[in-house]
This record gives C-alpha cells, structure tokens and sequence, in this order.
C-alpha cells in the first residue's frame, strides 16, 4: 500500500493545493485493485477449518449465538466483532432508514444476521449482511418467523470490518463481486474511517457503477426514491433536531414530529389571533365607553351651567 502524500510548507506561505480526498481515493482503487488481482482467484477467505456442508451449516452454524459465521463453498467465514465507532453509525444510519420507511412504505428493512444463499459462477455463498433491503415489488417476500431470506435482496448494507487485511478484502472485493454478480440492486460500503466507503449501483450492463455524492455532498439511492443523505453526515451524524430542520432530510425524517409541530404552531397562532381579535373588540367596547362617559361629563357640566 502507498503513503499518503505529505508535504511541509512555510505557513507564512500560502501552501498549494492538494486534494487529499482524490489522493486517498486514487490510492484505495490501486489498492482495490491489487486485491481484486491477487484475491479474486480465490473467492473465499480460508480460516484452515474443516470443510463443512451447506447442511451443517444452515443446522449447526447458521444461528450460532457466540460466533456470527457466513459460507462459502464449504468455508466457514467468521465475520469480526464490531467497534463502538461502527456500531454508532450503524444505529445512526438504521435511524434514517427506519424514519424513512415510517414516511414511505416501499417494503422491509431486514438486519440482525438475517442471511440469504447466492448461487453463483462456480461458488455458492451464504452471506449475513449487516442490513438489507427487500422492496414490496420482489417476487420474494419474508414472513415474520423467517429466520433466512429465500430471495435476493434489492440492497445490501455492509459496515466494514478492518479488524484485518481479510475482513476488508471480504467486504470491499469478494462480497461486492457476490452482489453483483447476483444482480443486487445497490450495495453500500460504510467505513467509519472513510478510507473504503462506497455506494455502487448496477448499470444497464449488470456492472456495478460507483454512486458519486452530488454538488451538495449528497448520496441519492434509486432502490429508495426518496432516501438521500449527505455524505460527510455519516461522520458527523447530526442530531434528531438538525436532522427534521435540513432539507436533505426534512421531506422523510420525523415527518410525524413536523406535521405535529406544524399543527401545534398553526393552533398557536389561530389562538393568538383570536386572542388579537378579542383584545381588539374590548379596547374598542372600553373606547366607546370611555367617550360616552366623557360625553355625559360635558353634558352634566353643559345642564349645570345652564342652571346657573
């Protein structure tokens, strides 16, 4: 793997421009690269366990509750343990999704080590993405006590272990080729060093095309109509609040929260007008009877002179 560029400067001096982002890029798609060379040849990550048939996994592996493994070919794949960092983008990032599918319907968001089988060129592969999608139109839908998928997902979500070379390799490489291959729709790429987060989605070719944020950092799925996000958020992630006031959000995310708040301000402002209004006619019904006191002063004062 290449170094980063570095470079050293007289601060007194305006330094050059160097676009770090397309510097590092460049270097994970050689990096990429080199692995798709020297790995794919070998589509799986061997662990030098016994070979075990696809049967004794579904039986004895599949809901393992200490060990998470996936398959491939007979090989057991151990997928690594989570870190907090991840983990909080994970929660993050289910949260738009869920928000989402709260405001548009448009089918089930599955997770919790819910796998599914690909039949694939020479291999079969059972993988447990760490979230998926399956749209209300696929043919394959889930019943509530399905324990695995029988389908194809329409996306898969994957938040990238780097725990070792292996775990990348199996995410940014094997499990992308898997995908595609098996015609899944969008396949996202969450990292929470930023180092390999990618969006890819399946052109008219059947051939993953990388998803590039628009002018306004934004990432905008066509599996999900409606879902965007902007990118730099995944690492910052915004709070709730910040979420329901910014317009990237605000058309799907707590629109249950805004409607209500909406209500809540229309109803305080139809009360304050009314209250406006009512202030209005006592000053008035006060003023008239302000002047029609002032009226009968001067007449008794009018009647008493003339008395005299």
């Amino acid at each position: 793997m290449q170094p980063y560029l570095q470079t050293q400067y007289n601060q007194d001096i305006h330094p050059p421009f160097i676009d770090f982002e397309m510097l590092k890029r460049k270097y994970i798609q050689e990096d990429v690269k080199y692995i798709q060379e020297n790995v794919m040849n070998n589509l799986h990550i061997t662990n030098n366990s016994k070979y075990v048939t696809e049967q004794e996994y579904w039986n004895q592996y599949y809901e393992m509750k200490d060990v998470c493994y996936e398959w491939c070919n007979g090989q057991l794949e151990e997928k690594p343990m989570a870190d907090l960092a991840s983990f909080i983008m994970y929660t993050w990032f289910l949260l738009l999704l869920n928000e989402y599918f709260r405001t548009y319907p448009e089918g089930t968001i599955v997770g919790l080590e819910i796998g599914f089988k690909m039949s694939l060129p020479g291999k079969t592969s059972i993988r447990k993405p760490d979230l998926a999608f399956i749209h209300k139109s696929n043919p394959v839908q889930m019943q509530l006590n399905d324990r695995s998928y029988k389908g194809c997902f329409d996306m898969c979500i994957e938040f990238l272990s780097d725990s070792n070379q292996s775990a990348i390799d199996r995410d940014i490489v094997i499990k992308k080729a898997e995908y595609e291959q098996s015609a899944i729709k969008e396949y996202f790429i969450l990292d929470r060093n930023h180092a390999y987060t990618a969006f890819y989605r399946l052109n008219n070719a059947g051939i993953y095309e990388e998803i590039e944020p628009d002018n306004d950092d934004v990432i905008k799925s066509t599996v999900l109509p409606h879902f965007q996000f902007r990118y730099s958020d995944l690492f910052s992630l915004p709070s709730n609040e910040q979420l329901r006031n910014d317009p990237v959000y605000m058309h799907y995310f707590q629109t249950d929260y805004i409607q209500q708040t909406q209500r809540v301000l229309k109803a305080e402002k139809i009360a304050a007008n009314e209250k406006r209004r009512a202030d209005n006619e006592k000053r008035r019904a006060d003023d008239a009877i302000a002047r029609e006191k002032k009226l009968l002063l001067e007449l008794a004062k009018y009647y008493k002179k003339v008395q005299l």
